[in-house]
């Protein structure tokens, strides 16, 4: 319970942003799970566009601070592992 206005706006800023926050984590692992899929296909374009939406994504979000910058590296390295490997596959 806010004893202050000022109080009172911190804690509804604060709830915004924790949901804001919870959109971008979430809208990454829904991304990085489409990523999966796609790269264990045959179509390369689409894995390349699927990798294209994740790190512009995750960069946004780490810009934003909704995740910490060492996060959004090892994320980003994981997918481009992901996809690396699946165009020497094919």
């Amino acid at each position: 319970m806010a004893n202050s206005k000022q109080q009172a706006k911190r804690v509804r800023t604060a709830a915004r942003q924790h949901q804001q926050n919870l959109r971008y984590r979430s809208q990454i692992k829904t991304l990085f799970k489409r990523l999966t899929a796609d790269a264990g296909g045959d179509d390369a374009e689409r894995t390349g566009q699927s990798h294209r939406r994740l790190t512009a994504l995750v960069d946004r979000a780490a810009a934003r601070g909704a995740i910490h910058r060492n996060t959004a590296a090892r994320k980003k390295s994981q997918a481009q592992r992901l996809v690396n490997r699946s165009t020497s596959e094919s």
